[in-house]
């Protein structure tokens, strides 16, 4: 079974969701440990996580255009809620997630700690476990995904994330000021557009890489 937001609803958990939806997190749980101890250290974007779901090997994630936000929410939401359920899971065994957007890896802890951020860390946790944000309204999933896209992400990145981010935009070493990367990622996202022979999935790097670097200079 895919993920979609029009999915089949046969029956119900005891716990108020859809049973197709529980009995999808399940598989998507081991193949998300999968692929992130495949992966390594260097870890895995969102994207390439998206993709390799999608492969022959999972097929557990449908054809998916990154500009509709209709069709990209569901897929988001649902991989998101894996990961922090996998993150919980792996603490007891001194290992978590690491999340952000230009990479998801399976790291050790110290302790058993260090799994959470403080803040916004926290509600951002709350909402991915739950899973009746999945069905979401289009409305309320247009405004959202528009906030997260353009970059509004209230935790400040570490210097390695803004200078891969920076990296991701063609820069050698951080810009001086948030203008050059408004400048460059303006240049670079009409390039990468799908009319004038680029693609959804450069795009979508891009928007991952300003959100970063948006919310580095803020």
């Amino acid at each position: 079974m895919t993920t979609s937001p029009n999915s089949p609803e046969p029956s119900v958990t005891e716990i108020g969701h859809p049973e197709w939806l529980e009995q999808q997190v399940e598989h998507l749980l081991v193949a998300v440990e999968h692929e992130l101890r495949a992966a390594g250290a260097p870890g895995v974007s969102e994207l390439e996580l998206i993709k390799a779901l999608q492969s022959d090997h999972w097929r557990l994630i449908g054809p998916v255009n990154f500009l509709q936000t209709e069709q990209l929410y569901p897929v988001h939401f649902l991989l998101y809620h894996t990961l922090y359920r996998l993150r919980d899971q792996l603490q007891p065994e001194g290992e978590g997630v690491e999340l952000s957007p230009l990479r998801l890896r399976i790291v050790r802890t110290v302790n058993n700690a260090g799994q959470s951020m403080p803040g916004h860390e926290d509600e951002l946790r709350a909402f991915y476990l739950d899973l009746t944000q999945y069905f979401m309204s289009d409305s309320a999933i247009n405004a959202m995904m528009d906030n997260f896209w353009t970059g509004s992400i209230r935790t400040k990145p570490d210097n390695v994330a803004a200078s891969a981010a920076a990296g991701t935009l063609g820069f050698g070493n951080l810009p001086d000021s948030f203008i050059t990367v408004k400048q460059r990622f303006r240049k670079l996202v009409m390039k990468a557009h799908p009319d004038r022979g680029g693609s959804t999935e450069e795009v979508q790097i891009l928007n991952e890489a300003f959100s970063v670097l948006k919310a580095h200079y803020t």
